[in-house]
């Protein structure tokens, strides 16, 4: 026993066994727990850093089932890759809060917080605490932020001059697979923001705005549709194709004869009593059917099924019905069309029924898969973007475009001040605080020029991704910076003859910039305090 461990006694005269599994843990202490970090977030950090961009390239995922993702998303990427290292899972989540917060701008934190690392161990090399270190950068985190408030511009939010608005969301999807629709995607994201946008609260309610995708069709048959899309057709097939003037019972109730709530069974002995069940199953479900009639419905939601007997008589009754919606879409048809969910029939009346102007079924290619379409509704707030794509793995990464175009403009709608991209607000951060280091005379001015020289790590990425010699375009933009004191100037990634950026329309919101700063230098800050690892050693 004395090997594995000791037995000992509680209060009450209880034995239990200490453990001793300290042997089977693996340690790391000190400067080779930070090398050992430093190293992990390097490797993820330069695995993001070719898809920096708008000519950034894409990343294959393939996952255990053989399922295909094609994306250059940072988050997207990070969250399907396979990573075992403790900081490299810190940095997986710093990917998702930049994403969670923002929408926009997750493969930049990353790479920042790579770059901040990187210069972290040049600095501990030279003997630097790492608390001297992390000092440091929160002072350089502070001026670059202050730097950021004052380089940015108001930008005006009108529901009128949607153009500036569509700038901003092409900056987004400019580095993604969608960049062939550009515009119209642009252009579809902000009219689904401005739609459901509450500019006196400054908010947007994302639960008004429902993505679909059907793949089949092209990416440019992609569109905003102002009401609900559900992946149903109607529950029968001779039933009408289109109901104008649509007034529907949205019901969470089953569609058939009740049955008994007890465990007590019922023997059917006779012949006729059978026929009496019938007989009173079908009366039941025809009043069913009637009393919805009569509050005036020409339109069931239903959000259970009914069987084919059911159908049938629906049909008769003259009543289009819709089976099998799923909860969020009943409770978006409800939103959109003024509607009530009704969990019993007894409750269902005429001010509960839901009104919409048309509800239609679009039918695709020659697979006979069909969609309901209810537009003109009662609350023109709700929309639905319905993407299209030649196969599934373009739909979804068209999803995830779209939604960092409109997390974007959501942000913009809460603040709307902006900053010019392509590496300019980090160039200029980048000055700024290398600057405010001459200042400072204790230990930490090294941190804060590092700070500086990791600032410089997005505009060197995006120079390179572009194909531009890195060093020799970001030395040329420096010294323009401060030569013309123009804090828009930045690399030129579409090869169109101009370093400003606020001519080339690359907007991106200050928020976003703000916070990629923040996130990625807290988390280093916490990576750089932790200088004690243990984890179970494989052999355990």
């Amino acid at each position: 026993m004395a090997g594995t461990g000791s037995i000992a006694f509680d209060e009450y005269g209880r034995p239990f066994i200490i453990v001793r599994d300290q042997e089977n843990k693996t340690r790391l202490t000190g400067i080779e727990a930070h090398k050992s970090h430093i190293l992990a977030a390097k490797s993820i950090a330069n695995v993001l850093k070719t898809s920096l961009g708008p000519k950034g390239l894409d990343k294959m995922l393939v996952g255990p089932d053989g399922d295909l993702t094609i994306t250059n998303d940072g988050a997207t990427i990070l969250s399907q890759m396979d990573v075992e290292h403790q900081i490299a899972k810190l940095m997986v989540q710093l990917s998702r809060s930049q994403d969670d917060e923002i929408g926009d701008g997750t493969t930049g934190v990353v790479v920042l917080a790579g770059a901040l690392l990187e210069q972290a161990e040049q600095l501990l090399d030279r003997g630097i605490h790492p608390i001297r270190i992390a000092d440091g950068y929160e002072i350089a985190a502070k001026v670059a932020v202050e730097t950021l408030d004052k380089i940015s511009e108001r930008f005006e939010v009108d529901l009128k001059k949607p153009e500036p608005l569509i700038r901003l969301a092409m900056t987004t999807l400019g580095s993604k697979i969608i960049n062939r629709c550009h515009r119209q995607m642009a252009e579809i994201a902000v009219n689904a923001i401005l739609a459901v946008a509450d500019l006196d609260r400054k908010d947007v309610d994302f639960e008004l705005i429902k993505v679909e995708g059907k793949v089949g069709g092209k990416l440019e048959d992609t569109m905003l549709v102002k009401g609900v899309v559900i992946d149903k057709d109607m529950s029968h097939p001779q039933m009408p194709k289109v109901v104008k003037d649509a007034k529907m019972a949205i019901l969470t109730c089953p569609f058939e004869p009740p049955k008994p709530k007890t465990k007590h069974k019922l023997d059917v002995t006779s012949v006729e009593d059978y026929h009496k069940l019938r007989e009173y199953e079908i009366s039941k479900f025809e009043s069913m059917v009637q009393s919805v009639k009569d509050k005036g419905a020409n339109l069931v939601i239903c959000q259970w099924g009914f069987d084919d007997e059911a159908n049938h008589l629906l049909l008769q009754k003259q009543l289009p019905a819709v089976r099998w919606v799923g909860g969020p879409e009943i409770e978006l048809i409800a939103i959109a069309t003024g509607g009530r969910i009704v969990p019993r029939f007894e409750e269902l009346t005429p001010e509960k029924l839901g009104h919409a102007g048309i509800v239609r079924e679009l039918t695709f290619g020659t697979t006979k898969e069909r969609m309901l379409v209810i537009e003109e509704c009662k609350n023109s707030r709700a929309v639905t973007i319905f993407i299209r794509g030649g196969n599934k793995m373009i739909v979804e990464e068209a999803k995830r475009s779209l939604h960092d175009a409109l997390c974007v403009i959501r942000n913009l709608v809460r603040d709307d001040r902006v900053v010019f991209g392509g590496g300019a607000p980090e160039i200029a951060c980048s000055l700024a605080v290398a600057s405010a280091a001459d200042e400072i005379s204790t230990l930490e001015q090294y941190a804060v020029r590092s700070f500086s020289e990791a600032l410089e790590s997005i505009p060197l990425a995006l120079a390179e991704n572009s194909g531009h010699a890195p060093i020799h375009t970001l030395a040329e933009v420096k010294s323009r910076h401060v030569k013309e004191k123009n804090p828009r100037l930045g690399i030129d990634c579409l090869h169109r003859g101009s370093n400003d950026m606020k001519e080339q329309h690359v907007i991106e919101t200050l928020m976003a910039k703000k916070q990629q700063l923040l996130l990625a230098t807290q988390l280093v800050r916490m990576i750089l305090k932790i200088d004690d690892v243990r984890v179970p050693s494989d052999g355990f």
